[in-house]
């Protein structure tokens, strides 16, 4: 208690006090500076890998829908080339049958048919590449998403461990962290290079 410039204070006054100055700037000072620094780092790089892992999943889902939609645009290509094939059948079965002088009327058909159903089948099979490529870029969207979720749930691990660091103050969990820390950041940048 202080009067005329005698002051008497007890340990816990002491304790506060260093605290209120930023503690005893020791080792667990440093320590604990040092995590919470590391910390806010990580957390904001987990931030962005995670929105990362979050639109490369849509871009996967939309290019999957996209190659959906390049397949059913196939197959009814192929529905209508069959249509063809089937007139083109027909057509060659009424030439077998029909009188002379009608033959040639049904062999102009039966050319016909077999030029369309050459021009369905280019554009059906591009429909079929389109979708293969659609699916491709899917495949590796997801490829990619699997990277940055892991390496999001790395750095919350990290995170997790420096709390633990700073609540037992023990050394090993502090170097556990930043090993956490460096394996998450590694696996983000094999995500950002599509590996």
């Amino acid at each position: 208690m202080s009067g005329h410039g005698f002051h008497v204070h007890g340990p816990h006054d002491h304790e506060l006090e260093h605290a209120q100055q930023g503690g005893h700037g020791g080792e667990h000072g440093g320590m604990i500076n040092q995590i919470a620094m590391f910390t806010a780092i990580v957390a904001t790089i987990g931030a962005i890998f995670g929105y990362m892992g979050g639109a490369t999943q849509a871009n996967a889902g939309l290019y999957k829908n996209n190659a959906a939609i390049k397949k059913t645009e196939a197959s009814n290509q192929w529905n209508y080339f069959q249509s063809k094939s089937t007139k083109q059948s027909l057509a060659e079965l009424a030439r077998d049958l029909a009188p002379d002088d009608k033959k040639a009327t049904y062999q102009a058909k039966i050319e016909r048919y077999e030029k369309e159903k050459n021009d369905i089948k280019i554009g059906a099979d591009k429909l079929e590449a389109d979708a293969t490529q659609w699916d491709k870029q899917s495949d590796e969207q997801m490829h990619q998403h699997h990277r940055w979720a892991q390496s999001t749930t790395v750095l919350q691990v990290c995170i997790a461990l420096a709390a633990i660091a700073l609540l037992t103050k023990k050394k090993w969990l502090e170097y556990a962290m930043f090993g956490a820390g460096g394996i998450g950041l590694l696996v983000g940048i094999l995500a950002s290079l599509h590996i």
